[in-house]
């Protein structure tokens, strides 16, 4: 099944989609990636998921992708005499280290954590930013606040802390286990939520061990001062907007959307764009103008891919949702305007074999007008790199590796095939010719490039271009 588009969908499993038979219609509607909120799923119910896409993906013959995002450290108020208390604007509000019920006056803060990594100066967001308190004091076990916007507060509130480095791990204890849990059920992709440091990323990664690619959710100010540390460690990115909304001004929002999208192509690593993408169609079988341009301002920044959060969990209408989507990222594609906003964010290639062969091929495709890129590549280094320069020409990714063709999903314009490795330089040309005639990516008599490694099977060692002829049944090296 090929797609139309370059861009890929990401779609959140949830009550509206558990179902394997609405999975499938999603798939067929356009999803490359489904994601598992751990926020609220259990282990039992995610081996089910998993169990319920790899289904899909046997029927389809297509490598699908399956994305685990873990809660991460909440971080909430104790509780309130009556269940609620109203702060008044310009009052004086305390939090503080004692269990009992809070009041209007103060409450429990269960989180020692915190008062270690609060100072005088800095900003509080409680509800999601409902309420905003400024610190005055901080010790040990005490945070005396001015509340500079009051509001309504009840049980067990959110706390953000825009301005704060919090000393705790972004893995809790139920991270830990979901993850392991995860590992086990053979997950492809891993995003950590509320990372502050690079520390988190690899704290992460010595755990997967390999065995799922690590992405970043980047939803804190903390995050994206140390982006470029972080963008290091990690696979991926994801420009997790809720969150990042609450805890630093909306209007900071699209910018660092922007600079996040740039970051990521530069280094090669897959960029998602999250949150409220198509919001209304929760409700509404179709979106609002404005959500329409939201995807589509995604899609002509060059991000790898777009994400469904609530529309396909919890809304009324996901297969609608994603076929909106999906019909965005083809029209965006095909805009006059599209293939000049993508080329001229291209940047120079990095100084390494792979990159240098990635860019020519690139150029080779360009200049000859080649009907497809196909990479042979076990790790799935190669189809990175060659994504990361966003060629006019479709990317046919083939590798022995079906644990490499599921993360490959998520990465920009890559069209993965299963197929056994290539036995010699022949067979690997005429296996690629054989595979872009069977799904559609070039015809007889017309020409591909073909990217490869060798000796064949060596991971990271691209260092061959081949232009190739492809026939009905047959291709010839050239």
């Amino acid at each position: 099944m090929r797609r139309l588009r370059r861009a890929k969908i990401v779609a959140t499993l949830g009550p509206s989609s558990s179902d394997p038979k609405m999975m499938a219609k999603l798939f067929e509607a356009g999803v490359d990636v489904f994601r598992i909120n751990m926020s609220h799923t259990s282990h039992d119910k995610m081996r089910e998921l998993v169990t319920s896409v790899r289904k899909v993906e046997r029927d389809h013959g297509r490598p699908v992708g399956i994305l685990l995002d873990l809660q991460g450290p909440k971080l909430r108020l104790g509780t309130f005499t009556g269940g609620s208390a109203m702060l008044a604007k310009g009052a004086t509000f305390v939090l503080d280290s004692d269990s009992a019920a809070g009041d209007a006056k103060r409450v429990w803060l269960p989180h020692p954590e915190i008062f270690a990594g609060v100072e005088a100066g800095h900003t509080l967001l409680l509800d999601d930013g409902k309420v905003r308190l400024s610190v005055m004091k901080a010790d040990g076990k005490r945070i005396e606040t001015r509340v500079e916007v009051g509001g309504k507060l009840s049980d067990r509130k959110g706390v953000s802390l825009p301005d704060s480095t919090i000393p705790f791990s972004a893995l809790a204890d139920k991270d830990r286990s979901d993850l392991e849990a995860a590992l086990d059920a053979g997950i492809d992709w891993v995003a950590l939520s509320f990372i502050q440091r690079p520390e988190d990323i690899a704290e992460a990664k010595k755990i997967t061990r390999g065995r799922a690619a690590v992405m970043a959710k980047i939803e804190k100010p903390q995050a994206v001062h140390r982006l470029a540390e972080i963008l290091e460690l990690a696979d991926a990115l994801m420009v997790a907007r809720g969150d990042l909304g609450v805890e630093m001004p909306l209007e900071k929002v699209p910018g660092v959307q922007k600079q996040m999208t740039r970051m990521a192509r530069l280094a090669g690593k897959p960029v998602i764009v999250a949150t409220q993408m198509l919001e209304s169609m929760i409700t509404s079988p179709v979106p609002t103008r404005a959500e329409v341009s939201d995807v589509a301002t995604a899609i002509f920044e060059g991000a790898d891919a777009v994400m469904l959060s609530a529309e396909s969990a919890a809304g009324q209408f996901p297969v609608e949702a994603v076929a909106t989507m999906n019909r965005i990222a083809e029209e965006v594609e095909n805009d006059p305007n599209y293939r000049s906003i993508v080329s001229a964010q291209r940047a120079a290639p990095e100084a390494t074999g792979a990159d240098a062969i990635a860019d020519a091929a690139r150029q080779i495709a360009e200049t000859l007008d080649l009907s497809a890129i196909i990479c042979w590549t076990g790790s799935g280094s190669t189809g990175l790199r060659v994504a990361r320069e966003r060629p006019k020409s479709p990317i046919v990714a083939l590798s022995p590796n079906i644990a490499t063709g599921r993360r490959l999903s998520l990465v920009w314009g890559v069209h993965c095939v299963i197929t056994e490795d290539a036995h010699d330089q022949d067979d690997m040309v005429e296996r690629a010719c054989r595979i872009a005639f069977k799904d559609g990516f070039a015809k007889a008599g017309q020409r591909v490039i073909i990217v490869a490694g060798l000796p064949l099977g060596t991971p990271g060692a691209t260092n061959m271009l081949r232009i190739a002829f492809v026939g009905g049944d047959a291709a010839k090296a050239v």
